[in-house]
């Protein structure tokens, strides 16, 4: 198994043939969701059937690879025509881990009454829907009992009389757990151009955050797209591998490891 690379293959191939059993710590990963993307090669629109028994085989493989003390970060979305889709992939790999927690990405949020309203979304053309504004980030462990760095992502009391007062607050500072809601806006709606359905780069940053890293932390992306998760890994000093079937994705994830430091 070597780190600090990009293979060009399909993951399942991958986690089969290349990756060692019980080695991997994180894997932050989002698959196609099936929806019709217009993705260079990969056809978006398999028989649903089909697709869950895809990420049956997903599930169980990623049980194998992770280490007992690790975690698969699984972002997924929906139409919003069927809003039990991410629930019933989710379902499948429960079969093979255990669901830890649930984290609710917010890609963009309106709140009138204090004047908030930022971020952004796809306009949904229906007088019957609402605008989708959120995904799910599966938080996927062998155990349920991975514990997590939950202040590394934390934010600053708002009252900080509560500092002193919570018996965490004495040791982690003016930070306190964020909770499964995350806000995080794209960094631009021009990423499309390089490939449809690019996370930002905080996204897996603060998964990894999370979970808890070092030097040593390898960090997999079954799904690379062009490269965000191998990208973040390699900026905070971690070591990463990447599997992508694209050979044109898995050129640019490529050319943007290559360099030494890649910024935000």
């Amino acid at each position: 198994m070597e780190v600090n690379k990009v293979y060009t293959v399909d993951c399942i191939e991958g986690m089969q043939k290349l990756i060692d059993e019980k080695s991997i710590d994180i894997i932050v990963t989002s698959p196609p969701y099936n929806i019709g993307v217009r993705y260079n090669s990969h056809v978006d629109n398999l028989p649903y059937e089909d697709y869950l028994n895809w990420m049956d085989i997903f599930g169980r493989l990623c049980s194998k690879i992770l280490k007992d003390s690790g975690s698969l970060f699984f972002n997924i979305g929906d139409k919003v025509s069927d809003e039990f889709k991410a629930f019933e992939v989710a379902q499948r790999i429960a079969k093979s881990l255990t669901l830890q927690n649930t984290i609710h990405w917010v890609k963009s949020i309106a709140v009138p009454e204090y004047d908030i309203n930022i971020g952004h979304f796809k306009p949904v053309n229906s007088d019957r829907f609402l605008n989708n504004c959120h995904e799910y980030i599966f938080h996927f462990t062998k155990s349920k009992s991975v514990p997590l760095n939950k202040t590394a992502i934390g934010v600053p009391y708002a009252d900080k009389s509560n500092i002193t007062r919570w018996k965490h607050g004495t040791s982690n500072g003016d930070s306190r757990d964020r909770g499964n809601v995350w806000f995080i806006p794209y960094d631009t709606v021009v990423s499309e151009k390089e490939h449809p359905a690019a996370f930002p780069r905080k996204l897996p940053e603060m998964c990894i955050k999370l979970h808890g890293f070092n030097d040593k932390t390898i960090v997999l992306d079954p799904f690379m797209g062009s490269g965000t998760t191998c990208v973040v890994a390699k900026n905070m000093g971690c070591k990463f591998i990447g599997f992508e079937i694209d050979k044109e994705y898995s050129r640019m994830a490529m050319e943007k490891l290559s360099q030494k430091k890649i910024s935000a």
